[in-house]
């Protein structure tokens, strides 16, 4: 019989929402991957459970478990100054008003530590202004016209990780340290942090770290280009082909490796990294966390103040490292691109959506589909 919830995919693709979905509902070792409609509108290749998404970031949460790792092995220490790794971010100066001139600025209260990337409070990060995001403020024209990508996944940064962490330390920061959740930007300095940590490129750390071990082969930076051919279009919503995201884009290296939005993956490895979380740090009888680093990554660290500030983009929930962590103790994230991912301890239930339209974010289909998950087919 068909599921609840494959019935509810099927019903928007056929309204024309999207031209295809993957969606894996795991519980335990019961696994059932839904795959509905076909690569691109007016196209003719199916979604397969083997699809490679751009997950945008989703890659936050795998950032977050490497740098944990690198934490227990003592190559970093949560609570210390970024700036025993970054020296370009020491002694931050802060601007006295978000929208205030860039020589208008304030001593840093403390400085920034490995936590504060982890946890969003970095001071620095995308500027919510109202409905506004990233409004013309200085310090937002500053960074762009610096060419620092600070909120979305493309286009790729042009600069390597050493000059990009250069050009952002000549910048003030937006709040105080540890004050104010922002979006983004401490996932794209802690990317830079732990390459600098392990001596090796990011895209390195992570493969040896975490996607190896997981059996994650099918995930990474980039990919070969006959793989590369193999993802979907990308729209904003439907019709609305952004075509300077394709496959030529994905299939070679890119010049900075983005801690926060730039792996593609399937659903079955990121089910992969799930699994690793819900068991508590254990992959196929190996330890890769200790039962407290995941503890630590999946609770929340905001006050209600930061949580408040937060505004729509965490809707009331918490953040942990890397990810949203709601009341209940269910957590993940989404990716901008179209991809949504939780675990639900309590349930021992892990939800992957995959699509390449942005929409699904803001359409309810997401709500739909991860409601409509928990019923059993």
């Amino acid at each position: 019989m068909t599921s609840s919830l494959r019935a509810a995919i099927t019903a928007r693709v056929d309204r024309g929402e999207f031209p295809g979905v993957v969606a894996l509902v795991a519980r335990g070792d019961d696994v059932t991957v839904h795959t509905v409609g076909v690569t691109r509108f007016g196209g003719d290749v199916p979604m397969r459970r083997d699809t490679p998404f751009r997950i945008a970031s989703m890659t936050k949460p795998v950032l977050a478990a490497a740098a944990l790792m690198l934490a227990e092995d003592d190559r970093i220490d949560l609570e210390e100054p970024i700036a025993k790794v970054l020296p370009e971010l020491a002694a931050p100066r802060v601007l006295r008003r978000l929208d205030g001139p860039l020589d208008d600025t304030v001593e840093a209260v403390r400085p920034i530590t490995v936590a504060d990337l982890l946890t969003f409070t970095c001071g620095f990060g995308q500027v919510m202004d109202g409905d506004r995001f990233d409004p013309p403020f200085p310090i937002v024209d500053a960074w762009r016209d610096l060419g620092l990508i600070m909120s979305d996944p493309y286009p790729r940064n042009q600069h390597d990780p050493d000059e990009w962490i250069r050009r952002l330390g000549t910048l003030p920061l937006m709040r105080q340290p540890g004050e104010t959740w922002m979006y983004n930007a401490g996932t794209l300095v802690l990317g830079v942090l732990l390459a600098r940590a392990a001596d090796q490129p990011l895209d390195e750390l992570l493969h040896e770290r975490v996607l190896a071990p997981l059996g994650m082969t099918g995930t990474a930076f980039w990919l070969p280009a006959e793989r590369a051919a193999e993802l979907p279009a990308y729209y904003m919503s439907a019709g609305d082909e952004r075509r300077d995201s394709g496959p030529d884009l994905w299939s070679t290296p890119p010049i900075f490796p983005s801690g926060s939005g730039g792996l593609i993956s399937t659903a079955d490895d990121y089910l992969a990294f799930g699994r690793l979380l819900l068991s508590g740090g254990v992959a196929g009888g190996t330890r890769l966390l200790s039962e407290q680093s995941v503890a630590a990554m999946t609770r929340n660290h905001l006050t209600p103040a930061q949580i408040e500030g937060a505004g729509s983009l965490l809707g009331g929930e918490g953040w942990g490292y890397g990810m949203c962590v709601t009341a209940t103790g269910r957590y993940g994230w989404s990716g901008g691109f179209g991809t949504d991912w939780f675990n639900d301890p309590a349930e021992d239930l892990t939800v992957i959506l995959l699509s390449q339209v942005s929409d699904l974010l803001w359409n309810g289909a997401l709500q739909e589909f991860s409601r409509l998950a928990y019923a059993a087919d």
